[in-house]
C-alpha cells in the first residue's frame, strides 16, 4: 500500500516564535485528534531545522523536511545547505526541483539530478516536483512537459534508489492565479506520471507516492485526495495555518 503524505511547504515564512507556535499546534492537533495513519513532513526554512524538530519530538508519524540542499557535498558555497547538514539535524524528507526553484534560481535538471543523488547519500527523501506552467497547458503539451522533467531528471537513478523518492506535481497555472485545478485533472495528470514511471521502473512506481500540489485546501483536499492516483499533497499557503493543514491531513 502506498504512503499517505502531506507535507507543509513554509517558504520564505516564519519568525523563530511563529514557527515554534505553528509547529507546536500542529503537533499538539495530531495527537489529540489520534491521527496515526499519514505521514506528516514539516518543511521550514532551514534556520528553523533545530526548533522544530525539538518540538516534533517522539511523535511517530511527524517528520522535519527541507526546503532543498545543494547538489554539492561540502565546500565553499556560501548560503548553501548540503543534504548532510540537512540530515544531521534530524530532517528525513528534502524537497527538491520546486516550481520556484526551477524558475527563479534557474535549476537544471541535470542539477537536480545531483540533488537528488545527494539526498539519497544523505538518506533524506526527495519529494521531487514537476509541474506544468500555464502557457504549456494552454498548448495542450502539459504531459508531455513533465515526462520529459522526470526522464531528464530521474531515469538515470537506478530502481533501488528510484523506489526512495517521493513525487509532487505542481500544476503552476493553478497556483496564485485565480484558475483551478479539479480533481479530474489532477488524477488525469497523477496518472499519466504513474504510467511513464512504470515504463521505466515497473511495479516501483505503482508503489511511489505522488502528492498534489496545487493550492489544495480543506474545502478541495477530500475530493482531491480521494482520486486514485493521488497519495497526498505538499501544501504551500495552508500548511501556515494549524488548523487548516491539519484539516488537509484528515482529509483522507
Amino acid at each position: 500500500m502506498r504512503k499517505k503524505i502531506v507535507a507543509g511547504n513554509w517558504k520564505m515564512n516564519g519568525t523563530q516564535e511563529e514557527g515554534q507556535k505553528l509547529t507546536s499546534e500542529i503537533v499538539n492537533m495530531v495527537q489529540d485528534e489520534r491521527i496515526s495513519d499519514v505521514t506528516v513532513v514539516l518543511n521550514p526554512p532551514f534556520i528553523h531545522a533545530s526548533n522544530v524538530k525539538k518540538l516534533i519530538g517522539g511523535v511517530d508519524n511527524i517528520f522535519l523536511g527541507g526546503q532543498n540542499c545543494s547538489d554539492k557535498e561540502s565546500g565553499a558555497y556560501t548560503g548553501e545547505t548540503s543534504a548532510k547538514i540537512l540530515a544531521s539535524f534530524g530532517a528525513k524528507y528534502v524537497i527538491l526541483g520546486h516550481s520556484e526553484r526551477r524558475e527563479y534560481f534557474k535549476e537544471s535538471n541535470e542539477e537536480l539530478t545531483a540533488k537528488v543523488k545527494q539526498a539519497l547519500a544523505n538518506d533524506l527523501t526527495p519529494i521531487f516536483c514537476c509541474g506544468e506552467p500555464l502557457e504549456i497547458r494552454e498548448a495542450g503539451t502539459h504531459e508531455d512537459y513533465v515526462k520529459e522533467q522526470l526522464t531528464a531528471s530521474l531515469f538515470g537513478l537506478s530502481e533501488e534508489d528510484f523506489s526512495k523518492l517521493v513525487i509532487a506535481y505542481e500544476p503552476i497555472w493553478a497556483i496564485g492565479t485565480g484558475k483551478t485545478a479539479s480533481s479530474d485533472q489532477a488524477q488525469e495528470m497523477h496518472a499519466a506520471i504513474r504510467a511513464h514511471l512504470a515504463s521505466k521502473y515497473g511495479k516501483a512506481a505503482e508503489e511511489t507516492s505522488i502528492l498534489y500540489g496545487g493550492s489544495c485546501k480543506p474545502d478541495n483536499a477530500q475530493e482531491i485526495f480521494s482520486k486514485a492516483d493521488v497519495d497526498g499533497g505538499l501544501i504551500g499557503g495552508a500548511s501556515l495555518k494549524s488548523r487548516d493543514f491539519v484539516d488537509i491531513i484528515k482529509s483522507f
